[in-house]
């Protein structure tokens, strides 16, 4: 191997080595400031984030990875400090049904004691709804998901072939968005659309959560459910409160 080429792979190997340690840095740096800004906002050390309002706060969904969602403690602690900030509706979802499996029972045991205060959202869901404090809590799960739009779908199609029996013709089925949300509260599966979304899981994305209710959702990635914060979930809150939403075309849209 020549020395000229030695030298450049070196030289290449050099940028790389800095690029990468740079880029460590700066995440190092930013995890360091988003942990002190967090810990200072618990404390109430930054009054700016003690200011917000949630009137634009109608419903939050919480998404969790089915892995931590079997960390009971962590998942109670989470109800707990969003009961205390003054959220009213909270929706949790992981795609497995381990937080509906696991709360089902204590569920139905509130349910029984306070019926009249549940949030009758859809058939099957209207058992899984149980109040915590002043706060509504629903559970779903992937099942809930597509299985819910093939079962609507298919509750579509028997409505619409039971309605034009023994009518001739080659007209095609054409089912409007009304349709659809009709079909999904009528199969259990339907409910609000979330205001906001926060996903605690290892990727950014919304784990399989029932796309028909997020059509204006904001989503916020949250990190793992092991390293939650309470001072991420009201700066969270904060941004929410800050960001632009077109009202007129989402009422519309209803």
């Amino acid at each position: 191997m020549s020395r000229p080429s030695v030298i450049v792979k070196l030289t290449l190997a050099l940028l790389w080595f800095i690029v990468h340690l740079a880029i460590s840095l700066f995440s190092l740096w930013s995890h360091l400031i988003y942990n002190t800004e967090c810990y200072l906002i618990s404390f109430g050390l930054i009054p700016k984030y003690g200011k917000f309002k949630l009137d634009r706060l109608k419903y939050l969904a919480v998404v969790v990875d089915s892995r931590e969602a079997k960390n009971i403690a962590k998942i109670k602690q989470l109800l707990c400090w969003l009961s205390n900030i003054g959220v009213k509706y909270v929706c949790l979802y992981d795609i497995d049904g381990v937080l509906k499996k696991t709360f089902s029972p204590a569920m139905n045991g509130i349910r029984e004691k306070n019926s009249g205060n549940c949030l009758d959202v859809g058939a099957n869901i209207k058992a899984l709804t149980c109040c915590h404090k002043d706060m509504t809590v629903e559970y779903i799960s992937g099942s809930d998901g597509k299985e819910g739009i093939a079962k609507a779908a298919s509750l579509l199609c028997k409505t619409y072939v039971n309605h034009n029996r023994g009518v001739c013709g080659d007209d095609e089925m054409v089912f409007t968005e009304t349709d659809m949300s009709g079909a999904l509260k009528a199969i259990g599966c339907g409910g609000p659309e979330p205001d906001l979304l926060l996903v605690y899981g290892p990727v950014r994305c919304h784990l399989g959560f029932p796309a028909w209710r997020l059509r204006y959702t904001e989503i916020m990635h949250m990190g793992p459910l092991s390293s939650m914060k309470y001072g991420a979930i009201v700066k969270a809150f904060y941004n929410f409160s800050k960001k632009y939403q077109n009202f007129a075309i989402r009422d519309h849209a209803s």
